[in-house]
């Protein structure tokens, strides 16, 4: 079990993560104007992070493996960063899509990212539903990337990349409780 320190803005640092209590509140009160992000440290204007490291305005990340919902990137983990140079897909709905694809008979595999064209994991599943620009998407990318970018441009409520390796009944549970959320959000 993980001991947090935490501050205002969601922002979390594990102490076993860093090392110790004072290690991790070090990390975490250098986080500038940073919202939700986990065990980031220099990082500033970040939303959603995880295990960033260095980042400075991030969006639209390339090349970055941790990132997800970062806004405003530059240099990502040291890469340079090409912005908006693949369109991101929306896919309207996005968690209700996922998961009445997922759920299908024979539909979900988690251990890999595509197993055939009516089989993927969940990652796998967005990138297929954004149809052409997903597959462009992760391309350019990889399909964890391009999922996370899918998520981001689909809807607010956030899927960290660690779900991305979730067991299949895991993972088929997280995406019906998303899709619950978004018809409850949808019918307001």
């Amino acid at each position: 079990m993980a001991t947090w320190i935490t501050d205002d803005n969601g922002n979390k640092c594990s102490v076993e993560y860093f090392g110790s209590e004072e290690a991790a509140k070090k990390a975490l009160a250098s986080l500038d104007n940073c919202r939700y992000c986990v065990n980031c440290s220099r990082c500033s204007y970040c939303s959603y992070c995880s295990d960033c490291s260095g980042c400075s305005r991030c969006s639209r990340c390339s090349y970055c493996s941790c990132c997800s919902r970062c806004s405003g990137c530059s240099r990502c983990s040291g890469n340079t960063v090409a912005s908006n140079a693949i369109a991101i897909p929306r896919i309207e709905n996005i968690h209700q899509k996922v998961y009445a694809a997922a759920s299908g008979t024979d539909a979900l595999n988690m251990s890999m990212w595509h197993t055939c064209e009516t089989t993927h994991c969940r990652a796998g599943w967005v990138v297929t539903l954004a149809g052409n620009e997903g597959k462009q998407l992760e391309d350019a990318y990889n399909v964890e990337l391009a999922a996370m970018l899918i998520y981001r441009e689909s809807s607010n409520l956030i899927v960290l990349p660690a779900r991305f390796y979730d067991s299949d009944d895991e993972a088929l549970a997280d995406m019906r409780r998303l899709a619950e959320l978004e018809a409850a959000a949808n019918s307001d």
